[in-house]
């Protein structure tokens, strides 16, 4: 099972990371502030890729057919 560590560290890179682009969008910051906010956002961005990455690993993992592993593409409802 994911730990619920993992998943709240996920969601908080990305509340992270909203934050930061709003920040960015709103056009307040010095350039000096643009850039650090810049590379922390790429850093965020890494970590949450990082993340997804691992859990789609796991989730591969865990897709089973009677010959050994069936990977199968992810169908993503319409409504998202």
């Amino acid at each position: 099972m994911a730990s619920t560590n993992s998943l709240l560290d996920f969601e908080k890179s990305l509340l992270q990371l909203e934050e930061i682009v709003n920040k960015m969008e709103q056009g307040q910051l010095t350039l000096d502030q643009s850039l650090e906010a810049f590379e922390e956002g790429v850093q965020l961005t890494r970590q949450c890729q990082t993340m997804l990455k691992t859990a789609e690993q796991r989730v591969s993992k865990l897709i089973k057919s009677e010959e050994g592993i069936e990977l199968s593409p992810f169908e993503q409802d319409e409504n998202h």
